[in-house]
């Protein structure tokens, strides 16, 4: 295997294997947070703006493996 194409498996393992926990992650937070709105309707005021900093906090960890997977194909 020559260089060139372990760097293309590195970043692809990168990116798949970063973005795989954060999926996970946000559509847990999606179906707990929906599960709660679902129970106590009067509470989505409270629980829809603390989802979305969540899922924008777990997202961040998906973005620094594709920063990671940039930085392996281009560095």
């Amino acid at each position: 295997m020559d260089i060139e194409a372990a760097k293309y498996l590195a970043a692809g393992l990168a990116i798949g294997l970063g973005a795989l926990g954060p999926g996970i992650g946000e559509g847990i937070a999606a179906s707990k947070a929906l599960e709660s709105i679902g129970r106590n309707p009067e509470a989505s005021g409270k629980v829809a703006p603390l989802m979305f900093v969540a899922m924008a906090i777990t997202e961040s960890t998906a973005i620094y493996a594709l920063v990671v997977a940039l930085i392996i194909l281009f560095g």
